[in-house]
């Protein structure tokens, strides 16, 4: 982690245990702490909620790796700093979420790069804006869509305008057997076809909030990975574009505050509604 640090133009000012990180409350983190926490105790736990406390008081940016197994605890005590959170990372992903972190910072905030660190920058930075792009189109602002007989003022579109479907007809996304047959649909097709030629992370997560939803189930961020078909790490990315998308939001357990999950925002719940009652037009079971 050091050297992919130094190697991304970052000076590193201290690498050792987390018991040993520089714990002086007017002493500053720096811009960014790495953290590898495969394996977490009470004390670890403890530990890292005071540094996501610390580095939300300030501009340090938290980078996080765990194991599967410890993901929603993780998870669950680092809910101030919007940590980037990286499961089991290789050394490729461990970079590209330095990449990530310092698309964000102000040039003035970095030393003098040379060529080739600008050049990394650049093509990390480049997925990261590939990333945000597909979010975009998540929402695009199209025109108003005409209805069977016509153009119509009231028919809404995907924007915002016009009155919501889920005013008119919720059952778009009460119907939990119809959003469990999307899903089992769409992951019929890897028995057949290479999945990773469909993989589209942030609709089926999507589905998958929407499914339990409908089923007053809560959704924990290790199930939503294991819903998203991609590995956990390139999940977590998405499940934060869709956090900043205003698509998903962080809720913790009212009986356990050691616990959190992930839910449709009503931003979501709307546009899916919208989006169902449009293709309900046309077919009966979208996929």
């Amino acid at each position: 982690m050091q050297e992919d640090a130094a190697g991304a133009g970052l000076h590193v000012a201290f690498a050792g245990s987390l018991g040993d990180l520089p714990a002086a409350e007017g002493r500053s983190l720096g811009d960014v702490v790495m953290l590898d926490c495969p394996v977490i105790d009470a004390a670890t736990l403890a530990a890292l909620a005071r540094l996501d406390l610390r580095a939300a008081g300030g501009d340090t940016r938290l980078i996080v790796s765990t194991s599967v197994e410890m993901l929603d605890e993780v998870f669950a005590c680092m809910d101030m700093s919007m940590p980037v959170l990286l499961v089991d990372p290789n050394r490729a992903e461990r970079v590209i979420a330095l990449g990530q972190v310092m698309a964000g910072f102000p040039a003035a905030r970095l030393r003098e790069l040379s060529e080739d660190d600008r050049l990394m920058l650049l093509r990390l930075s480049e997925q990261v804006g590939q990333i945000a792009g597909h979010m975009d189109r998540l929402a695009p602002a199209g025109s108003v869509r005409a209805g069977r007989s016509g153009a119509s003022a009231e028919a809404p579109d995907f924007a915002g305008n016009g009155p919501p479907y889920a005013a008119k007809d919720p059952s778009f996304l009460s119907d939990a057997r119809m959003l469990r047959r999307i899903i089992r649909q769409r992951q019929l097709r890897a028995r057949f076809i290479e999945g990773d030629l469909f993989a589209d992370p942030a609709w089926d997560m999507l589905l998958d909030l929407a499914a339990a939803r409908a089923e007053g189930k809560q959704v924990s961020v290790t199930s939503l990975c294991i819903a998203s078909a991609v590995p956990p790490t390139t999940a977590l990315r998405w499940i934060g574009q869709l956090v900043e998308a205003g698509l998903f939001q962080r809720v913790c357990d009212e009986n356990d505050r050691r616990r959190a999950f992930i839910e449709l925002t009503d931003q979501a719940v709307d546009r899916l509604a919208r989006y169902f009652g449009e293709i309900a037009l046309t077919q009966p079971v979208p996929v």
